[in-house]
């Protein structure tokens, strides 16, 4: 159900939603989310609200209350339509609004947008698809479902990130990974890029890896990361070292979160 984001859009399915995160602080109060149908059949979303948990593998969760430290926001968020038909190659807005939030205490409130797709009736005279399971017999119906995170800040952000235990693992000796810990400190998430750059002997410079969107939540202290090296001739993953950088992103400027180097053996 939780789903790899594109740079710009989120997607699955036919649906593409933007923007893929939404971050609500200071003055702004309301936000339009654009959907679109990419497909060949008009589709139907219902839209609510869920609540996720991060882990610490980057994995999520669907909880029902918070964790210690964690906030929901969907009590102080309202979105209208609660239910959307688009037709084929056609769009659609979606608005989404902060309310009764003038005394909530200093700190970040997040819940996950929920658009889930509505099955097609099936035609008339179409014979439906069933599963003989011996003593029940069961239609299979997939049902699609996209989340983005909706987040609303209250107060300074005294939020800072660092980069821990990094490596190489060779468990696959063509497809080496890169290892690391992003470890959060202070009353917000945090959500950048991470690159990672590769210095030879000679200082040449070549890109080893990049992945956008990369985000720590609350309460979530640190997160485990792996990422695939690229294989290259113009690298040697046993000599010189690795640079990874964690940048902001998210409409925000680009600006330096944390970097670590790892000295290559």
């Amino acid at each position: 159900m939780f789903l790899v984001a594109a740079d710009i859009v989120k997607a699955q399915g036919d649906l593409m939603i933007y923007p893929k995160r939404v971050v609500f602080d200071g003055s702004k109060r309301a936000q339009d989310l654009g959907l679109a149908n990419t497909g060949k059949d008009t589709a139907t979303y219902l839209i609510s609200f869920i609540q996720i948990k991060m882990n610490e593998d980057g994995t999520f969760e669907n909880i029902e209350r918070p964790d210690s430290g964690q906030n929901f926001a969907s009590n102080y968020l309202r979105v209208f339509p609660r239910t959307i038909t688009i037709a084929p190659k056609e769009s659609q807005a979606v608005k989404l609004q902060v309310i009764n939030s003038g005394n909530l205490p200093p700190g970040e409130y997040r819940s996950h947008i929920y658009f889930r797709s509505v099955p097609l009736p099936v035609a008339a005279g179409e014979k439906e698809t069933i599963t003989d399971t011996t003593s029940v017999s069961v239609k299979l119906v997939p049902v699609f479902g996209i989340t983005i995170p909706v987040i609303i800040r209250i107060g300074e952000d005294s939020t800072t990130a660092t980069i821990s235990d990094v490596g190489i693992d060779f468990i696959d000796p063509v497809k080496p990974q890169a290892v690391m810990f992003l470890n959060r400190k202070g009353n917000m998430s945090v959500y950048g890029d991470l690159t990672i750059d590769y210095i030879s002997a000679t200082g040449q410079k070549t890109r080893a890896a990049a992945i956008k969107g990369v985000a720590v939540y609350t309460p979530l202290n640190r997160r485990k990361v792996r990422i695939d090296l690229a294989p290259s001739a113009k690298i040697d993953y046993h000599q010189g070292r690795l640079e990874v950088n964690y940048e902001s992103s998210g409409g925000k400027s680009p600006g330096a979160i944390a970097k670590q180097e790892l000295v290559l053996k």
